[in-house]
């Protein structure tokens, strides 16, 4: 291996924090700030300080060997883009405030960019003429940028960020399949690379558009993904994507029921209060939501013991957009009565419902009118659902849609995704090529990112513990942190030890900080999270040296030369 460069703590741009930060919300927030890796520029916007840098070229460097290995071809595209673009896909406005738009001096209307699909079919669509030119999977690792509402977490959610977008380009979807399955497991050795505990489940596609969707989830406390997966058959998805069949339960049923009634219920306007004044379960009633699709008024029913999830619908609805009713809709619409909103008699306004509200189901429900709800409201008699939407939160215990065990739900962070986008693009900018028959063929496309930055604090996020950082050897900024723990006689023997692992070809951390007490340093050693600690301390005249396994903590006294022998490959 080629020699190292001993990078000495006393020349490092590095300053260790004893506190965490005051607005630090998750642990990789916290440390990545105190152990000198990151700091905050701006809302949403880091700086990569050297030893942060370093972690995140030592994952790109993995993430481009992985790519390279399954034919991908690294490109650098613009990341100010023209409007025109995104316009002919829809997504100038189905992005919304997600989108930085800015324009140039002449007005011309410019962003920067989310994900680049419409770019790089425009790249494809000029190299490319012919069946014989594909396929062919581009990538490059990029800066990207999204106006998050609120950025948080750190580097978990920024309005800035490193990510690598490939695409892949076929010219039908048997090719399609294959692509997808080269980067399926590509990401799979990216992973276990990185060192990434990981779970590949069910996803939805969102504003990318496409069909067949994964995502690559990290399970961590901070995650903002909540996916479910089955113990019985090995199922897992998002729970976004978690869908459960219209099972027809009660259908038919009608005649069954007694005629809808309705009964007094004065300060009742939630289910809880509804609930506790008639004694029956939530589960028995039913809960009417009522959001703006397009600014148009809908109202979305699911049972009472549930909530809808927003997120869920809106993937449903896309690209439609959609929003809670306000006051001023309340206003507007005196015939919606708040808090006593039924699905009989609603006239005019849309029913949208999850599937357990099936035909010949009977329901306690809003009556429409102020202080005022019905029982016995069943539907397919009293009232008829639009359209049925899996629309309801997963709750742990839910069936797998699958095998019908019950569901375990945990929290994760999002670290990749991959989608078929079919042709959607390339609907939109004509890309076709000519076929073996001589003929135009429209070609097909997948869209794969993996985050960056993103993986760094996952990695922080799983791999911490009390004491700070602890990287796994790939990522790590140093394969060493040597620390010399005392004054003349111990610096000495650290850096010959630095010195030796360096001419071995081992990433050397030196802390040569004077001044220091080891406790300091020690501690810090801890923080930063470099894989081994090798000290120069109270037996340095023997020339024995301690050597710490960052990981489990374990630490032996042993001769220099012994210590550098296990260290060096």
């Amino acid at each position: 291996m080629a020699t190292q460069h001993v990078q000495r703590m006393s020349r490092l741009m590095a300053r260790t924090l004893r506190e965490d930060p005051a607005d630090a919300e998750t642990l990789s927030h916290r440390l990545l700030v105190r152990a000198g890796y990151v700091r905050r520029s701006s809302a949403g916007v880091w700086t990569w300080l050297p030893l942060g840098k370093r972690v995140l070229e030592n994952v790109s460097r993995i993430v481009r060997e992985e790519m390279d290995a399954i034919g991908g071809q690294e490109v650098l595209l613009p990341a100010l883009l023209p409007r025109e673009p995104y316009e002919t896909s829809g997504r100038w406005s189905e992005y919304g405030d997600l989108l930085f738009r800015l324009k140039d001096r002449k007005g011309a209307d410019y962003l920067l960019g989310p994900t680049h699909e419409e770019i790089f079919t425009l790249v494809v669509k000029d190299q490319c003429t012919s069946y014989k030119d594909l396929p062919v999977i581009l990538y490059q690792i990029q800066t990207k940028y999204r106006d998050e509402a609120r950025p948080r977490s750190g580097v978990l959610r920024g309005r800035e960020f490193q990510m690598k977008d490939s695409y892949s380009f076929d010219v039908d979807d048997a090719g399609l399949a294959e692509s997808y399955a080269l980067h399926r497991a590509a990401y799979q050795r990216i992973f276990t690379r990185l060192g990434l505990d990981h779970r590949i489940v069910s996803a939805v596609s969102g504003a990318m558009g496409g069909s067949a969707s994964e995502e690559f989830l990290a399970p961590a406390a901070a995650g903002e993904d909540t996916f479910a997966d089955c113990p019985g058959c090995g199922y897992a998805a998002n729970t976004e994507a978690v869908t459960f069949p219209l099972t027809g339960e009660g259908a038919g049923a009608a005649a069954d029921h007694p005629p809808l009634e309705e009964i007094p219920t004065p300060d009742t306007p939630t289910i809880e209060t509804l609930a506790a004044h008639l004694g029956v379960p939530a589960s028995a009633t039913l809960k009417n939501l009522l959001v703006k699709v397009d600014g148009e008024i809908t109202a979305v029913g699911v049972p009472g013991d549930r909530e809808v999830d927003l997120g869920k619908l809106a993937e449903h609805l896309a690209p439609a957009v959609v929003e809670l009713v306000t006051a001023e809709d309340f206003a507007d619409r005196p015939d919606l009565v708040r808090g006593y909103v039924g699905p009989q008699g609603l006239g005019k306004v849309r029913y949208l419902a999850d599937p357990r509200v099936a035909p010949g189901t009977a329901w306690v429900t809003g009556a429409n009118k102020p202080d005022t709800h019905a029982r016995n409201v069943v539907c397919g008699r009293d009232f008829q659902v639009d359209r049925h939407l899996d629309v309801a939160v997963v709750e742990p215990g839910d069936p797998c849609p699958q095998c019908g065990a019950g569901l375990r739900l945990d929290r994760a962070i999002e670290v990749g995704h991959i989608f078929q986008l079919g042709r959607k693009y390339a609907d939109a900018f004509g890309l076709d090529v000519l076929g073996r028959e001589g003929k135009p063929v429209r070609v097909t496309m997948g869209s794969y990112g993996i985050g960056v930055s993103r993986a760094v604090a996952a990695l922080a996020e799983q791999t911490a513990d009390e004491r700070g950082l602890s990287w796994p050897e790939e990522v790590a900024p140093a394969d060493v942190h040597v620390v010399a723990a005392g004054k003349a006689v111990q610096l000495a023997l650290a850096e010959q030890a630095a010195e030796a692992l360096a001419a071995a070809g081992r990433r050397v951390l030196l802390d040569d900080r004077a001044g220091l007490s080891p406790g300091v340093k020690l501690t810090d050693a801890e923080l930063i999270g470099v894989p081994w600690i090798l000290v120069a301390g109270r037996r340095a005249g023997e020339s024995v040296v301690e050597l710490q396994h960052r990981a489990t903590g374990l630490r032996e006294e042993l001769p220099l030369a012994e210590a550098l022998t296990r260290l060096t490959p």
